[in-house]
């Protein structure tokens, strides 16, 4: 154990002035049984900080197949290992000058240990939770509507909330906001994607109650849903698909009332008549589609950003499925595919099919000007790949 006039003697032979330096000295030893693999480190922001301080929780998820990520209740965060040159040392009850109030003004020497060492920590950068295998572990069980007359429903794999957590690399927040996205239902407390010609058949059902009515499609009564449509379809289910189609709201008698947003009705049709077709000829299709949607909406082909991609290059033009959440989740593989798919593209068609990769405060041009190499064509700006397509 150093005394303070070695510690004195140490500094006079380094030729550093005492009165340069705090008061108080630490002198630190090495504990018994001191290993770097007994901690690790984690770099945290004030929001995490203030987050572990209120005794919430963070959450390290990922299958052993899967980059780890960290979770709080609403953000997710990428885990990677950084490296330092210098040794970070683990000293419990070492004090900081501002910590220390007591007899300043006088030299004094402090002794402690030190529990364990690292030369390296972990580094939290926010990321965009991995969702893209919610979808696909829910489709391996769809819901098709309740079992007809003595028939049970098939056996398959279903998830509760926990379940979901356990396996999907995203905030409880976020998981739940991508269950609403996806159209999912909590059916006998677990969570069930409807099968989309089934969602469909529910769709219209109500558009056709809306339209024996004639209702205006932003006056849609929950109450006589449910009684027209109770004997055709669990009650559960006419309420959900209002949930997904339409806005709720009470009118100024205090009944609940839904408003059909219009986009989402077009959008959904437009994907039941694309998806049985490799191409469409694009007249026909839009013809069709406004035939095939309820009387006094209208279609209109920006409805079909992320689901639809059109190709004016053909005679005559067509159109064919292309869905934003068929595509790879990672950014590099999402290009490939994309200019696998199709060599050059204008910004408009390109632009939602990337828009969900930005980061924080990141723009799809940002995405093109790092992934993709732009020219000129015809008089349009165009992009295509940087790098050699993997096919």
């Amino acid at each position: 154990m150093r005394t303070l006039e070695e510690v004195q003697a140490t500094l006079q032979i380094a030729k550093v002035k005492e009165e340069d330096l705090q008061p108080t000295s630490y002198c630190l030893g090495f504990g018994a049984n001191v290993s770097s693999g007994d901690y690790c480190l984690m770099e945290l922001d004030d929001t995490l900080c203030k987050h572990i301080e209120a005794g919430k929780s963070l959450i390290i998820r990922g299958d052993k197949d899967e980059h780890a990520v960290l979770c709080s209740d609403d953000k997710t965060y990428d885990l990677k290992i950084a490296d330092t040159s210098n040794l970070l040392l683990f000293v419990p009850g070492c004090k900081t000058p501002d910590q220390m109030t007591d007899n300043l003004a006088s030299p004094q020497l402090t002794h402690a240990q030190i529990w364990g060492f690292s030369n390296c920590y972990w580094e939290l950068r926010r990321h965009r939770p991995k969702l893209k295998k919610l979808k696909k572990i829910l489709m391996e069980n769809p819901y098709n509507g309740p079992p007809v007359g003595m028939q049970e429903e098939e056996p398959g794999q279903m998830y509760t909330m926990d379940d979901l957590l356990e396996r999907i690399q995203a905030s409880k927040d976020e998981i739940e906001a991508h269950l609403k996205v996806i159209h999912a239902c909590e059916i006998d407390g677990f969570w069930r994607l409807l099968d989309f010609d089934y969602e469909m058949k529910l769709l219209g059902h109500v558009t056709q109650l809306v339209d024996s009515e004639s209702w205006s499609f932003s006056k849609v009564s929950l109450n006589v849903c449910l009684e027209e449509l109770g004997p055709l379809e669990p009650k559960a289910m006419i309420e959900h698909c209002l949930n997904c189609y339409g806005k709720r709201y009470n009118n100024e008698d205090g009944q609940v009332m839904y408003a059909l947003d219009e986009d989402k009705v077009c959008r959904a049709t437009a994907q039941l008549l694309l998806q049985n077709a490799v191409k469409f000829n694009l007249s026909e299709f839009q013809e069709v589609w406004q035939q095939s949607v309820p009387e006094g909406m209208t279609t209109r082909l920006d409805q079909l950003r992320g689901l639809a991609l059109l190709d004016q290059s053909s005679k005559p033009e067509t159109i064919s499925l292309l869905r934003v959440e068929d595509l790879p989740e990672d950014t590099l593989e999402r290009f490939n595919s994309l200019f696998s798919l199709r060599e050059k593209w204008t910004q408009d068609d390109i632009e939602p099919y990337i828009q969900d990769l930005c980061g924080e405060k990141q723009t799809t041009g940002a995405l093109l000007t790092k992934h993709a190499r732009s020219s000129m064509l015809n008089g349009k700006k165009v992009y295509n790949s940087r790098r050699p397509v993997a096919t």
